[in-house]
Order: C-alpha cells, then sequence, then structure tokens
C-alpha cells in the first residue's frame, strides 16, 4: 500500500503538469514503446560516452567535484557522526521513508509507473519524463555498483574508520562509495524538479530526494562525502541525459535559461552546497 500511495503521488503530481501536452497520435502505444526502450539505451551509452568529448569547462566542474568530495571526506569523521548522533530527533517516519524510497526496487517501480502512465494516455511529456528516469538512475546505478566494488571503502558501521578501503572486496561492509541510496533517489528527484519551473517547487523536491541519501548517513551506512559524491553523480547523468533526449523528442525542458545552478563553496571554517534560483 505505501507503494502504491508514493507511486500514485509522484504521477498525479507530474501528470497536472504535463496535462496540457497530451496530443491526438495515430501512433500505436506498441510503437511508441519500441521508440521509447531503444531511446532508453541509446541514453545510458550517451551518458556513459561523454567524457570522451568533454573540454575544459567539463573537466574543471568534475576537477571540483572531486576536490570538493575530497574535503568533504577530510571531515568524514566529524561530520558523519554528528549527523549520526542526532539520528534519534528524526522523526520515525521520515526515517522510513529514506530506507524506503532509495531501494532500487521501489525506484524502478515508480519510475516505471511514471513511464507507463505517459505510454497509456500518449502524452510526450510523460513519456519523455520516464524515460529520463528510467535511462538516468540505470546508468548512475551501473556506474554506483562499478565504483562501489573499485573503491571498497568501509562503511562506518564497520568500524574501521574513514580511511580503510579495500577494493573488490565481496563484503557489503566494503561497498560504501557512493551511497547508492542517495544516487537513486537524488537522480529521481532533479529529473522530476525539470518538469516544473518553480525554483520553490524544485527546491522542495530536490529536499525530498535528498532525504534518502541522509537517512543512510544517519544510519551509519555512509559517509557525509559517499552522499556528497552520489549527488553529483545524479546531477551529471540527469543532464547529459536530458540533453540527449532534446534530440529525440519534441518536448523539451531545456528551451529555456537553466533555473538552478549547484556551487560548492569552501573556505575557512566553512563547507557546502550553495543552491542559486
Amino acid at each position: 500500500m505505501k507503494k502504491l500511495i508514493i507511486l500514485l503521488g509522484i504521477t498525479f503530481c507530474i501528470s497536472l503538469n504535463a496535462q496540457d501536452s497530451v496530443k491526438d497520435s495515430t501512433e500505436t502505444r506498441w510503437n511508441m514503446f519500441k521508440y521509447d526502450i531503444a531511446t532508453i539505451f541509446k541514453g545510458v551509452g550517451h551518458s556513459y560516452s561523454r567524457p570522451l568529448h568533454w573540454q575544459g569547462n567539463q573537466w574543471a566542474q568534475f576537477g571540483a567535484v572531486v576536490g570538493g568530495t575530497g574535503l568533504v571526506y577530510l571531515a568524514d569523521d566529524n561530520t558523519s557522526r554528528f549527523i549520526r548522533n542526532n539520528r534519534e530527533g528524526v522523526p520515525q517516519f521520515i526515517r522510513d521513508y529514506g530506507e524506503f524510497y532509495g531501494s532500487p526496487s521501489n525506484n524502478y517501480m515508480a519510475t516505471s509507473g511514471v513511464y507507463a502512465v505517459g505510454l497509456i494516455t500518449k502524452n510526450e511529456k510523460l513519456r519523455r519524463t520516464g524515460v529520463l528516469l528510467i535511462s538516468s538512475a540505470t546508468s548512475a546505478g551501473l556506474l554506483q555498483q562499478v565504483l562501489k566494488s573499485v573503491v571498497g571503502r568501509a562503511r562506518p558501521l564497520a568500524n574501521l574508520g574513514k580511511d580503510t578501503f579495500d577494493p573488490f572486496n565481496s563484503s557489503r561492509n566494503f561497498h560504501s562509495f557512493p551511497s547508492g541510496h542517495a544516487l537513486l533517489a537524488f537522480t529521481n528527484a532533479y529529473a522530476i524538479g525539470k518538469q516544473f519551473k518553480n525554483p520553490w517547487v524544485k527546491a522542495g523536491i530536490y529536499t525530498v530526494g535528498a532525504i534518502p541519501g541522509i537517512s543512510r548517513v544517519w544510519d551509519g551506512q555512509h559517509w557525509l562525502s559517499d552522499m556528497v559524491f552520489a549527488f553529483a553523480i545524479s546531477i551529471a547523468t540527469v543532464e547529459s541525459i536530458d540533453k540527449y533526449l532534446d534530440k529525440k523528442y519534441n518536448e523539451k525542458y531545456n528551451d529555456q535559461k537553466k533555473m538552478v545552478s549547484w556551487n560548492l563553496n569552501f573556505g575557512p571554517g566553512q563547507m557546502g552546497v550553495t543552491v542559486n534560483f
């Protein structure tokens, strides 16, 4: 029942925003489905090939993300301990939501539901959103699985410290970096946020999408830097695939100037992320 309620809530919100996009079409749903499935696979491939086309600005941004994650990493012991120590002050339903929505099975049920509504109603905007959600989650999800194994970082609950790494260790205790729950949930939030122009609505969606990542730090499953880097992967993946989909669908989210920018801020005694609307 919980899964059904969340799924209906997501599709209802998106449907309200996409009502004006329904068009009469003689194209069959089967042809739409075949086209969309092919586009999902191509979108995943496109996202993985982007680094081969990066230029100066893109590499500078990548360097900033790596450097920022490194600075967060240096403070992981203190920040992650502080977040865990304040866990009991967080309402139980928020902690339960974070664990529930960040799981891969629930994630794909929700994203597939969005796409199914778009296909059934022949709503191109919803179909495109579903394709963006599924392809972004697939691309980012596969990447994080590889990184977890290659990096082999010990989870906080392993009580081995933030500096313990054992690459290719099959134990889940060494699959901390990056956070899968944070990545999948925020990928969804960032993609869904593109449906809306109001910056406050976007901020609310991003906040809800960040809860699963924070909940994993509360529970000692991840360090703060695991969550930060997961968010960066989510944003980069969604942006890459979204621009690719501009060439595949008439409905576009990128016609207007970007309304949200993300900046990492570091200075004496301060560290954080700034979102500009």
